[in-house]
């Protein structure tokens, strides 16, 4: 499926993704640990490229994304983005000397496909950065908008279905938020709740659009209703002083392929 922009997942980017820029930025530790992974490859393929988030600029980059609206928000330092899904990329066998793809397996139509195509074309390390479903639903959000870690929970694929569609054993790397993430998912927010009473950073998110408004504006109001009275700051004030948060953040890491 794809939407009226390209979207190919099961968010519609031309819709929600605008402000997507101005509210998810690259962090550089995360970053950092990315191109860790990524090891000293030169050729990098980005699939599920968005608006350039943790691309490396000391590297060869193709990014790909299907979503016009992400691509028009890419910057011109970048790379421009190729119009095309993870299911069919238009590249040789072997093309890369390292893949990536960041928040966007869970977008994916078909993993497998998507999976398979990307370690077709890469042959080494491919990474991974996603959540991991059994941990999601452990954020304080749940206490205001439930629906929302649900949707997400179940949109992340398992662990173990990602090593299977490589079909390469894969390395599991938590990956601690910081405080003052500039990545705004919505565990970047643990200890700023209040970010996530303004309609942007929530849009920003993709799993909020898959519930009504109206169950929106109720999520909101209790949490902004529970931040005026203090009931949040009772359960959860230790957060506002924490640096880092171990949330449902990894990083997937397949070596290479095995020959």
């Amino acid at each position: 499926m794809r939407h009226q922009d390209g979207s190919a997942g099961d968010a519609d980017y031309g819709r929600i993704g605008h402000s997507y820029s101005a509210y998810r930025q690259p962090d550089p530790r995360i970053a950092a640990m990315i191109a860790e992974a990524l090891g000293p490859a030169r050729t990098v393929l980005n699939v599920g490229a968005g608006a350039g988030s943790y691309e490396p600029l000391d590297r060869e980059v193709t990014p790909v994304e299907p979503s016009a609206s992400m691509r028009a928000q890419r910057p011109a330092h970048l790379a421009p983005a190729i119009d095309a899904t993870a299911e069919h990329l238009p590249f040789a066998d072997d093309a890369f000397d390292a893949a990536m793809a960041s928040f966007t397996i869970h977008q994916w139509a078909d993993l497998e496909a998507g999976l398979r195509e990307v370690r077709r074309v890469t042959r080494g390390p491919v990474v991974i950065l996603t959540c991991d479903p059994n941990e999601v639903e452990a954020f304080w959000l749940s206490d205001y908008a439930p629906k929302v870690l649900t949707t997400e929970a179940r949109r992340y694929p398992s662990f173990d279905r990602v090593a299977d569609g490589l079909g390469t054993p894969v390395e599991r790397i938590a990956v601690p938020i910081p405080f003052d993430c500039r990545d705004g998912f919505n565990e970047a927010y643990y200890g700023r709740p209040e970010r996530l009473l303004e309609p942007a950073a929530r849009l920003s998110c993709s799993a909020w659009s898959f519930i009504t408004p109206d169950e929106a504006d109720a999520a909101v109001a209790h949490l902004a209703s529970d931040l005026k009275s203090g009931i949040w700051d009772a359960k959860y004030a230790p957060l506002r002083h924490q640096p880092t948060y171990r949330g449902s953040l990894y990083l997937l890491v397949s070596s290479g392929k095995i020959d």
